[in-house]
């Protein structure tokens, strides 16, 4: 299903790209640039001092990968456009993230579940792309296997002790996966883009992704004495440029320096 309730446009027809990777690569620095930025916001507001740190060094975590994703892209793309031009002065509809990463933070445990769905996906796909075909792909994800590696483990221990521990942590887990894993599925399904590069042979295809990711969650989930979830509904449609009222918002922030002051370099 693509349509949202808070869909807000449709994207605009895409320009043919100058290398076929360049828009998947620009998805990649999206995905984790938009993430980013909603883990920053928890700066100062962590629910105690250690997890408030270990949110922004996530957050940095994922802006250096942005950062290396957007320079890439810029080199693939071959028009003048900088990483800041693809990071900052594009609308909401040429964004290709996941929806599930512009989604609000919501409380602890919200955060914890969408960093856990993330994570999943995100260790397993740069395990693949570090043995890719792109040596510069290659070189990006082997940089990034061993910080994900890190998250995949913080956010699952957390999941374990809100599921685990009071009844309050148990009922605000519950909610959040509730409302956030009809989001991960689009995660694992490729688009027309994705599988064309993985007919290409330049992109692992998502289906042997999948084994991992399950095994996993079921574990992580067993700890946490969380049932796991059954539906396989997927809500879609982040990576084609359409997007939750979220992402306009979010934008709006993160834009407003280099939009106030254009010429500004990361």
């Amino acid at each position: 299903m693509a349509a949202t309730q808070s869909e807000i446009s449709t994207a605009p027809a895409a320009a043919p790209a100058a290398n076929p990777l360049f828009p998947f690569v620009l998805q990649l620095a999206d995905t984790s640039l938009i993430l980013a930025h909603r883990l920053s916001e928890w700066c100062g507001h962590g629910p105690v001092l250690e997890q408030d740190l270990a949110l922004a060094n996530i957050a940095l975590d994922l802006l250096g990968e942005a950062r290396s994703y957007y320079q890439y892209a810029a080199e693939l793309e071959g028009r003048g456009r900088t990483e800041d031009d693809l990071a900052y002065l594009r609308s909401a509809v040429e964004y290709r993230n996941p929806l599930l990463v512009e989604q609000p933070n919501g409380d602890f445990a919200h955060t914890i579940v969408r960093q856990f769905l993330f994570d999943n996906f995100h260790y397993h796909l740069l395990k693949e792309l570090q043995s890719g075909p792109d040596a510069r792909l290659a070189a990006i994800a082997e940089k990034s296997v061993k910080e994900a590696s890190y998250h995949l483990k913080w956010s699952s221990e957390w999941l374990i002790r809100l599921g685990d521990g009071t009844p309050e942590s148990r009922q605000r887990l519950d909610k959040a996966i509730a409302t956030l894993w009809r989001f991960a599925g689009e995660l694992t399904t490729p688009t027309a883009l994705e599988t064309n590069l993985q007919e290409l042979g330049l992109l692992p295809d998502y289906a042997a992704l999948l084994p991992a990711m399950q095994a996993h969650a079921a574990h992580v989930l067993a700890e946490a004495t969380v049932p796991l979830p059954a539906a396989p509904f997927a809500q879609q449609g982040g990576k084609s440029g359409r997007h939750s009222e979220h992402l306009g918002y979010l934008l709006a922030e993160l834009q407003y320096l280099q939009r106030t002051y254009p010429g500004l370099t990361w």
